[in-house]
């Protein structure tokens, strides 16, 4: 066997003994899995998976950033570059690559992840090697052959109760129009990311308003024009199923302009002669706007802000976004969120949920912001920290000051569809751990840790994103 059945438990044997009896208690409940990247496509179209580089490698910068990191080409990996032109490899050999390489997960959360599908989904008990590459590469070519291995059936099979998607603006929607339509009861939801339409540093952002105007009709030249478009889209999501929205913005700075103020500055957005001390106060604008809107609308809101976007420009203009290399950078709240938070911060209609990739924050500010204002939630460990040690220096950092209820509970952000089971797996076990030790350390009765473990598992992410 590759896993233990005590694995990320304390070890000291009363309080290991502790943690397993809280999973006990939560371990076959549902997931929920509020906010992710997976491909809507797959539970429309319900089609196989080609291959095991298709399914478990080339959708996840996880895997491949680290593989890159130690000089391995993406087109060896048969990842397309950005022209569109497909990179001519064989997924045998881009497996054989992988397992070549598995050492250099070792003690990463993606070694969790991975041997946990491995042994769970494909029952291989044996670490990956180069010597049963092929071996592991074939039985789970098979199995993916199967009907038990279509997306729908891995959602059923994961006990996956509702799964979120994140999406354009400008999407049309058809995949979730498409599974709605197929009637398979899976829940599918899409989020609203509008990031493409309120960020001026964006690739294509002028041509995006264009489309934004021709898709609803509203006269994008004015800013209540502007605005009632958003609107407009946001209203669309709603109806196809959205409880949030989310944006990824590259610090948390919110403003609170004049409402002539904010046209002006529109207007120069507009031109396309903006700079980027405008374009920043325009985002800082949107936010606040977007706030405003989820309190009309009752959307959820979420701030994943932080990441220095495509910081590897070479990669970037190769092969396009999202290839691993975002890097974390340094991120103030406190001063940032002031103008948005005395706006609407305590409006407890709003729920908005901060995340970070400044784990230096969480004790400092987030903690002691989300432990006031009524709005405010704290997303857990993301991205980066998306990890058991991640997870445990959060709640170790959080729980003084916000507690356990001013959280959310766990989301996974993934690309990588056999890792959802995986990431919720961890992240219990994490927080049975972490009550167990208060537990044992007599600062919380063990019948409250049974009730806390299951708020963390469900009944949070349920509340904070109304589902």
């Amino acid at each position: 066997m590759i896993l233990d059945a005590n694995r990320l438990f304390p070890a000291d044997s009363e309080t290991r003994s502790i943690a397993g009896r809280l999973y006990e208690t939560i371990q076959g409940l549902p997931i929920i899995s509020p906010h992710g990247h997976t491909d809507p496509r797959w539970f429309a179209e319900n089609e196989a998976f080609a291959n095991p580089a298709a399914l478990l490698i080339q959708p996840d910068h996880y895997i491949f950033r680290m593989l890159y990191s130690q000089g391995i080409s993406l087109e060896s990996l048969g990842i397309s570059p950005f022209d569109g032109v497909a990179a001519s490899v064989d997924p045998k050999e881009v497996w054989r690559i992988f397992a070549k390489n598995y050492y250099l997960f070792r003690g990463t959360p993606t070694r969790l992840w991975l041997d946990y599908s491995f042994e769970n989904q494909f029952g291989l008990t044996k670490r990956l090697s180069s010597e049963n590459a092929d071996e592991y590469y074939e039985i789970i070519a098979k199995r993916l052959e199967t009907p038990e291995f279509r997306p729908r059936a891995l959602y059923e099979q994961f006990n996956i109760e509702v799964l979120s998607t994140t999406d354009s603006p400008l999407d049309t929607l058809e995949y979730h129009k498409a599974i709605r339509k197929s009637g398979w009861r899976g829940r599918i939801l899409p989020t609203f990311r509008p990031d493409s339409l309120v960020d001026a540093d964006y690739i294509g952002f002028l041509d995006n308003i264009q489309k934004l105007g021709q898709i609803t009709g509203e006269d994008i030249g004015t800013w209540k024009g502007y605005l009632n478009a958003l609107r407009n889209r946001r209203a669309f999501f709603k109806s196809m199923g959205a409880t949030a929205t989310d944006q990824g913005h590259p610090t948390a700075l919110t403003a609170d302009l004049d409402p002539n103020v904010a046209a002006s500055l529109y207007a120069r957005i507009l031109s396309g002669r903006s700079v980027p001390e405008e374009q920043e106060l325009f985002r800082a604008q949107m936010l606040t706007e977007m706030a405003g809107m989820s309190v009309e609308d009752g959307l959820t809101m979420q701030l994943h802000p932080g990441s220095v976007r495509n910081h590897n420009r070479h990669l970037y203009e190769r092969f396009g976004r999202d290839k691993g290399a975002d890097i974390p950078s340094p991120t103030e709240y406190v001063r940032a969120l002031q103008p948005l938070l005395n706006r609407y911060g305590n409006d407890q209609r709003l729920t908005f949920i901060l995340f970070t990739l400044d784990e230096t924050t969480f004790s400092r500010e987030l903690a002691p912001l989300a432990g006031h204002y009524p709005s405010l939630k704290l997303g857990p460990p993301w991205w980066f920290h998306d990890s058991p040690e991640g997870m445990m220096r959060f709640r170790d950092q959080a729980t003084e000051t916000a507690g356990f209820y001013n959280t959310v509970g766990f989301n996974d952000d993934t690309r990588a569809l056999l890792s959802i089971p995986a990431r919720h797996d961890v992240a219990r076990r994490i927080d049975c751990a972490f009550l167990a030790r208060l537990v044992a350390e007599h600062r919380l009765d063990e019948d409250e840790a049974f009730e806390v473990i299951q708020d963390l598992t469900v009944n949070l992410v349920r509340k904070a994103y109304k589902l």
